[in-house]
């Protein structure tokens, strides 16, 4: 579509590639005049500002020249600011070949005129530099007249040669692209000459034997040095003509569209596939030189464009000059008018003066112009995308850690035809976090083997902090005997202790005898009972009270009549607390725990709490009331007198205490208790509350305690424990994906829930998280069991890991190498390959068959499919699991002799075949023929293909293998090879060796 446009009759030149802002020079037009016969002269330049919606450009700085130009360069040659540096040449009516300074002529300087000569005779219409050397240009004009200028000496140019005889015009003068030191020149007759400017001769003279040929235009092909376009601007043959110079008696290629004589061309420096040609027909067309085809129209006004050039800075875009007075600029990538359209009807509107002309003193509206509706996809950009949009390189981050990167090698450049380029493609396996791996081997290790006590001890020994260090003691406990009592000695108490102190305290030791009663202790005890009751004492006295009705007359005659409850009372009211107690456990168990009761709520010290719940084995409360600075006593109360039934719960009611206080060291605290109770889900979450679980390593911190847990409370109840919660399953889920992400599958695999049915969700959150897991389980199965195999040689020994930022290759999973040194290196394997890539072979297919690699990755909550697809990558897919068993048509019963057939011949020649390279060919072949046996289910061969092979399998059965390789050969030169490329190869191997072996 255009994009910009002004009102010149001039040839334009852009500024070089590297100049930016983008500016446009326009040089006045010699030999043409505009309805006022104006005769000046000028050269202006422009700046091309597309972030102006206009059509108009800038003019940055004009110079009045004497004489109007046939021909305009700008050569990427001085220095200059803004854009602007470089040399403007022009090339004159009159023979003049005059150098400016564009800086100069944006500025006003007088010295914009550099240098001039006029050493031409006559017009001068070729001027060309050189892509190499800027600072030469060569010219030409008339009677064969063709100089080689050096800009830094321009005084005194140098001419490749002697005149062609007979003196002919030279239209154009071109340099090769690809080698600096050749050149060539076309004249109108429609000969070109190739000079060797090291030799100062012509080398090759090019010219068409049809005589019609008037050459408007000369260029080399950018990428191939043999190779250059000719146009012809005779009415009679508008053609372009591709010359060779290998073999220059005739075009190679003729592209035949034009209905006209052409009168400009430009070849894309971007793309070689951009061939742009103008012509007196008013079309302006671009051609793919090697296909011939006509690719794109630019959609021009009725007028001749006799200048055309792409822009170097922007490959995109492209200047046309035509006759009628316009210089525009387009671009071959398509876009809408809107804008364009928009933008003139302002200009349309502001045209007129707003002021009232009728004296009311108001302004009048803007004027409303009418216009057509906008089309907004007026103009198609062109029908393949060019080679400056496509990606030369790429690399993206596929499942499992891979990285997956391309690059597109170049062609032969001598090539006279489009050769396809075999691509390659790199996998690569990236490792970021290297001691997560680690740390995640030494827990597997850990956990096979069963040896968790001395995992504990180990990261005992490794923890940074105290409390790290008391999570994994607490940790360790759980594997021993005894458990309970050794946490008691993690929170700092001890029975052994405790005696000690209590000796201490009383002033004796105490030795207690756990055997019963002392016989000589109770034979003292005895006689000293006997010596104080005097000898005829009767007993009975000794049990008569008087009675009085004072407090002990009261008990006493309640004792006598079996009152307990009476005589428990009075002596609960007295203060007698002893003998209430003593006389209660005589009263029975109702009784005793009425009178605890009522003791326990008359006495309030800092003892009593402890003793109440010791007594009556309420430990709920001393877990609700006690103070928090005393989470160790109450922790400890627990160990030694709680339930079992009852001592998780309340161990894990203490734990929520302590978090609900939202600081580290209650949270570190609670985990404590969350160990003691076996409470994996309320570790997690204590953890995770003052943890960034984010993190890798963090993570690796949580998932060590909460496997090692797990396996401890497996141990204690002798079963699996099943993952049952969420946020267990998340963290978990998170996990795997880390190991996935940095290659180790098999063990995130692992790590995840076994079933769906494990987490039972209702939120739509919790029901994406568990669709998320059952995606990754499922992508991590199949990534187990679907890889790539490269081809690589017996010798290769696999490199590294990536590790970042180091870049390495990876060993293919399942794939096993002869040891170093079995075979010799070949040279032919060595590639090179491109930054941060595995350095191994590329993975290709020997029969340069077609493939397409599906490589799963792993995105948010979704499983999607990584695809690349080209035809010039050759990979094979050598193992896959599908997501479900897909049945297999049968051969149709008219073409299961074939397979019968060709299946026992290659059967026949594996077991007589004694060289192992033609075993490998005869394997190959069994893989190969099935391509053969999916297009027969497939019914997509032809009947002709069909006959030749059903003839060819009479002839290996009667072991005819001449006669089977002469149809082999009339079906291949028959048929579409690419039809039959897939099978038909190997076939003609297979009868080959068969008739070799004499099968």
């Amino acid at each position: 579509m255009r994009l910009k446009e002004i009102q010149r009759t001039a040839h334009p030149a852009w500024s070089p590639a590297p100049h930016h802002p983008i500016c446009l020079a326009l040089g006045t037009s010699a030999q043409q005049l505009d309805a006022s016969f104006n005769t000046t002269a000028a050269l202006e330049i422009f700046q091309v500002d597309f972030a102006d919606p206009s059509l108009g450009m800038k003019l940055k700085g004009s110079l009045p020249t004497s004489n109007r130009l046939h021909s305009l360069v700008w050569v990427n040659f001085g220095e200059g600011e803004d854009g602007l540096g470089g040399r403007l040449i022009g090339g004159s009516d009159n023979g003049t070949v005059t150098v400016y300074s564009p800086e100069a002529i944006v500025t006003s300087g007088a010295e914009a005129i550099i240098g001039q000569s006029d050493k031409h005779t006559g017009p001068v219409r070729a001027l060309d530099f050189n892509p190499f050397q800027s600072n030469l240009l060569a010219s030409g004009a008339n009677d064969s007249e063709i100089y080689i200028w050096d800009l830094n000496n321009f005084s005194n140019p140098m001419t490749p040669g002697t005149k062609s005889q007979p003196p002919e015009d030279i239209s154009v003068v071109s340099w090769n692209r690809q080698v600096q030191h050749i050149l060539a020149s076309a004249n109108p007759s429609g000969k070109a000459v190739v000079w060797d400017l090291r030799k100062n001769e012509p080398i090759i003279k090019i010219s068409d034997h049809s005589n019609r040929m008037h050459c408007s235009g000369m260029l080399w092909h950018p990428e191939v040095a043999t190779q250059l376009v000719l146009a012809s601007e005779d009415d009679r043959m508008p053609v372009i003509q591709m010359w060779d110079l290998r073999f220059a008696t005739s075009p190679l290629k003729v592209l035949e569209n034009h209905t006209r004589g052409l009168l400009s061309i430009a070849w894309s420096q971007a793309d070689p596939e951009l061939l742009l040609s103008s012509a007196k027909d008013n079309r302006i067309l671009c051609w793919n030189p090697n296909t011939g085809e006509v690719i794109y129209e630019l959609p021009t006004t009725n007028q001749w464009c006799f200048d055309i050039q792409w822009c170097p800075r922007n490959p995109a875009l492209l200047s046309a000059a035509s006759f009628d007075g316009w210089i525009s600029v387009y671009s071959v990538m398509g876009g809408s008018l809107e804008a364009q359209q928009q933008s003139r009807a302002d200009q349309i509107s502001s045209s007129f003066d707003t002021m009232d002309p009728f004296g009311t003193g108001q302004v009048l509206p803007p004027l409303q112009v009418p216009q057509p509706t906008p089309q907004t996809t007026l103009v198609a950009p062109l029908k393949k995308p060019p080679k400056w949009v496509r990606r030369p390189v790429g690399a993206s981050f596929a499942f499992g850690g891979k990285l997956i990167t391309f690059e597109s090698p170049k062609a032969p450049v001598q090539s006279p035809q489009p050769v396809p380029v075999p691509r390659q493609v790199f996998v690569s396996q990236v490792t970021t976090e290297t001691e997560l791996l680690q740390r995640s081997r030494e827990l597997q290790a850990a956990l096979r083997s069963g040896s968790l006590s001395d995992y504990c001890q180990a990261k005992i020994h490794k923890a940074p902090t105290d409390s790290e260090q008391d999570i994994w003691r607490f940790l360790l406990v759980n594997f021993e005997d005894e458990a309970r009592v050794k946490f008691l000695r993690l929170l700092g108490f001890s029975k052994e202790d405790l005696e000690r102190k209590i000796s201490t305290c009383l002033g004796k030791n105490l030795q207690p005898n756990g055997h019963g009663v002392d016989a000589n202790d109770l034979a003292e005890k005895i006689q000293l009972l006997s010596t104080q009751v005097s000898p005829g004492t009767n007993l009975f006295i000794l049990l008569y009270v008087p009675v009085v009705l004072d407090a002990d007359g009261l008990i006493s005659q309640a004792l006598l009549v079996g009152n307990f409850e009476g005589a428990v009372d009075l002596c609960l009211n007295e203060g007698r607390y002893a003998e209430a107690i003593l006389l209660a456990i005589s009263g029975g168990q109702e009784l005793l725990q009425k009178t605890q009761q009522t003791y326990l709520e008359k006495q309030r010290n800092s003892i009593s709490m402890l003793i109440s719940s010791v007594v009556t084995q309420n430990w709920g409360d001393i877990v609700q009331s006690c103070a928090l600075d005393n989470w160790k006593e109450a922790l400890a109360a627990l160990l030694t007198y709680a339930h079992p039934k009852e001592f998780a719960h309340l161990c894990e009611t203490l734990g929520s205490r302590l978090e609900g206080e939202r600081t580290e060291k209650r949270c570190l605290q609670a985990c404590l208790c969350y160990i003691c109770s076996g409470n994996i889900e309320k570790l997690v979450e204590c953890w995770a509350l003052q943890r960034d679980c984010s993190s890798p390593l963090v993570l690796e911190d949580l998932v060590e305690k909460m496997m090692v847990l797990r396996k401890s409370v497996e141990r204690l109840r002798n079963s699996e424990v099943a993952v049952q919660s969420p946020i267990l399953a998340d963290k978990l889920t998170h996990y795997a994906g880390l190991l996935a992400s940095q290659g180790s599958l098999a063990t995130a695999l692992s790590y995840l829930p076994d079933t769906s049915d494990q987490v039972n969700t209702t939120s739509h959150s919790s029901s994406d998280t568990l669709s998320t897991r059952k995606c990754f389980k499922r992508v991590l199965m199949l990534q187990r069991h679907c890889f790539l195999r490269p081809v690589v040689p017996d010798n290769y020994t696999p490199p590294a890991p990536i590790t970042a930022p180091v870049m390495g290759g990876f060993p293919m999973e399942g794939h096993h190498h002869q040891p170093q040194g079995q075979q010799g290196h070949d040279p032919s394997r060595t590639q090179q390959f491109p930054p941060g890539a595995p350095q191994e072979p590329s993975v290709q297919v020997s029969d340069n068959l077609v493939s397409s690699v599906f490589l799963q990755f792993w995105s948010q909550n979704t499983v999607g499919f990584l695809v690349i697809s080209n035809p010039c990558v050759s990979l094979q897919l050598l193992q896959a699991l599908p997501a479900e068993r897909v049945e297999q048509r049968e051969i149709p019963a008219e073409h299961m002799v074939l397979k019968q057939t060709f299946d026992s011949l290659v059967q026949r020649c594996q077991l007589a075949a004694q060289d192992p390279q033609t075993k490998r060919k005869l394997d190959d072949a069994s893989k190969r023929l099935g391509y053969l046996y999916d297009k027969l289910r497939e019914h997509s061969l032809s009947n002709n293909i069909l006959g030749g092979l059903h003839e060819i399998s009479r002839c290996v059965a009667g072991q005819n293998y001449q006669r089977g390789l002469e149809v082999h050969t009339a079906v291949v030169t028959s048929s579409n090879f690419s039809e039959i490329q897939a099978f038909m190869p190997i076939l003609k191997v297979v009868m080959t060796i068969a008739n070799k072996l004499g099968v």
